[in-house]
């Protein structure tokens, strides 16, 4: 074996051993991390030490992290005509890999990472691997595009370091991917929900149906989806292979990989310490209780440090109740129920009733007919009104608008469109139009 080898296999050890740990050993390793990342970020970071007014914190448990102030991105946007973000350490040149943000809310903004920090990604990675089970037998193709986007770049070079083939398909249009998915037969496929399902749809309206290919897991991540039952059971019908979620963020890192059920998600909690803060009622009135906006703080990345991130995220955390619900999960790490809910910033409010997208997806996902879909908002009179349109090769509006009634309690009133005239994107969707 040699230093390369001998290094993965001890790593793969070290990971398998948190499957039996404790939660009070979790969190003790959580707090020796905690401790040594804030050494090293006020040594380094004066945008932290400003933050901060210190130089030194040494905290005695968890919970003194709660002390220091929660974050958002609007803290870290510079007024730089490059867009970094203003909470890195080191100058511009110590840096080896430039990613941006997706800039769905607001203008894009540059993450830096050194190349230590780069190999943490890596690394974090390979427990989003290890849940997939994939190893160097297996053949992985990349259904996204080249560019800044830090998803494609960490999860490739994750696989190259588990000695995976890695098929990479930007620039392809859907018809090419779908001949390339034939020609090179992947065992593994990598893709946002929404063009998992686009392209498992196309290749059955080609003819060229991907059911019984070569494919054994899809791995999704980008949007919330994954873990939605509904999402999930499409894609796997679609491909006659199982789903695989995943979660992650270009300011935090691959930060969650998905559950043995498939119903929720795993923070990884080696790396990244979880908090959940409750939503403000005055606002969002008819959120569940149990529903809680994520908070992250990443461990192992000093170049760009994120600690007590507000995430936006909203989601409903469980951790298991004994060591045998403990082993039913895999670990101690917190589970998230179906994932990702949605986005405190993307909660759609009409005429009093609070929707997250992801609760209409996870109904419109039943219909197997129904392709592409827009959620369409507008204001013709005194009252909001919700359209849904849908690219549907059935007739199944007046059924499902009987359904979103039933379960949303809200009327939505629901209109077919012409197959493939609904905007279409291999990264992340953007289904809402409100035009308010």
């Amino acid at each position: 074996m040699d230093n390369d080898q001998a290094k993965i296999h001890a790593q793969q050890q070290d990971r398998a051993r948190w499957k039996t740990a404790s939660r009070s050993e979790l969190e003790a390793w959580q707090l020796g991390r905690l401790n040594a990342l804030l050494s090293g970020v006020l040594a380094q970071n004066a945008f932290y030490r400003e933050r901060y007014r210190t130089d030194r914190i040494e905290l005695r448990g968890l919970d003194g992290l709660q002390q220091l102030p929660l974050m958002n991105k609007s803290d870290w946007i510079s007024d730089d005509a490059a867009g970094v973000a203003k909470h890195h350490s080191y100058e511009f040149d110590r840096y080896r890999r430039y990613h941006r943000t997706s800039g769905t809310r607001g203008r894009p903004m540059v993450i830096l990472d050194t190349q230590t920090d780069w190999q943490w990604w890596i690394d974090v990675w390979q427990y989003v691997l290890d849940a997939c089970q994939i190893t160097s037998e297996d053949r992985v193709l990349m259904a996204f595009s080249f560019g800044p986007f830090i998803g494609f770049w960490s999860a490739h070079d994750a696989c190259l370091h588990r000695n995976c083939m890695v098929i990479p398909s930007g620039g392809m249009s859907s018809e090419a991917r779908i001949d390339l998915i034939h020609a090179s037969k992947p065992t593994v496929l990598f893709s946002t929900p929404s063009y998992a399902i686009h392209l498992g749809q196309l290749a059955k309206a080609m003819g060229k149906s991907l059911s019984k290919g070569s494919v054994r897991c899809v791995f999704v991540a980008g949007e919330p989806g994954g873990s939605v039952a509904s999402v999930r059971e499409a894609i796997e019908e679609l491909y006659g292979a199982k789903v695989m979620d995943h979660a992650g963020a270009t300011e935090i890192g691959p930060w969650g990989y998905g559950s043995i059920d498939g119903r929720a998600l795993h923070v990884i909690e080696t790396e990244f310490i979880a908090e959940f803060i409750p939503i403000d009622k005055s606002t969002s009135p008819s959120i569940d209780e149990d529903v809680k906006e994520l908070v992250l703080t990443s461990l192992g990345r000093i170049g760009a440090p994120v600690i007590r991130y507000r995430t936006g995220d909203l989601v409903k955390p469980s951790w298991a109740g004994d060591s045998k619900q403990q082993q039913l999960w895999g670990g101690p790490f917190v589970r998230l129920e179906q994932g990702i809910l949605g986005r405190l910033d993307g909660m759609i409010v009409v005429r009093g009733v609070n929707i997250f997208p992801t609760s209409i997806e996870a109904i419109v996902r039943e219909y197997p007919s129904i392709g592409e879909y827009r959620l369409v908002l507008s204001k013709p009179a005194a009252l909001d009104e919700l359209l849904l349109e849908i690219e549907d090769s059935d007739h199944s509006q007046e059924s499902l608008s009987k359904e979103l009634l039933s379960r949303l309690q809200l009327r939505v009133r629901v209109q077919r469109v012409a197959q493939g005239s609904l905007p279409r994107v291999e990264g992340k969707s953007r289904r809402v139009l409100d035009l308010r």
